[in-house]
């Protein structure tokens, strides 16, 4: 289990440009695949914001950000496998890292909602 968050968000974005470049696009998913790749590569660009953030509400933001858009790229993986029947298997692979991210993101905020409490 890899715990450098940071790494491992980098590595998720990459799995997922790698997906995108195996996808057969159609006139459906086109437009599926551009969001998921927006969404996916923006939890790492903010979880590396996070980590350089200036102030604890400019880090309890990215982390926010970084929630919703894990949060998004599960939904646009799930739209993904309903345009792309082959290739099931790879993206129920990723599927399942990016609800662990998801969860991980979850109680990060959650952790932060408790401080201010």
């Amino acid at each position: 289990m890899n715990y450098d968050l940071e790494k491992r968000t980098r590595d998720f974005s990459k799995e997922i440009i790698h997906l995108c470049r195996e996808t057969k696009y159609n006139s459906i998913n086109t437009n599926i695949v551009s969001q998921l790749i927006r969404s996916a590569t923006s939890v790492g660009a903010n979880y590396c914001g996070a980590n350089a953030a200036s102030s604890k509400n400019d880090f309890r933001n990215k982390i926010h950000i970084c929630r919703k858009e894990i949060q998004e790229t599960e939904y646009w993986l799930e739209m993904l496998a309903e345009t792309n029947s082959d290739n099931k298997d790879k993206l129920r692979m990723v599927w399942k890292e990016a609800h662990e991210l998801t969860l991980i993101f979850n109680k990060i905020s959650s952790s932060l909602k408790n401080l201010n409490a």
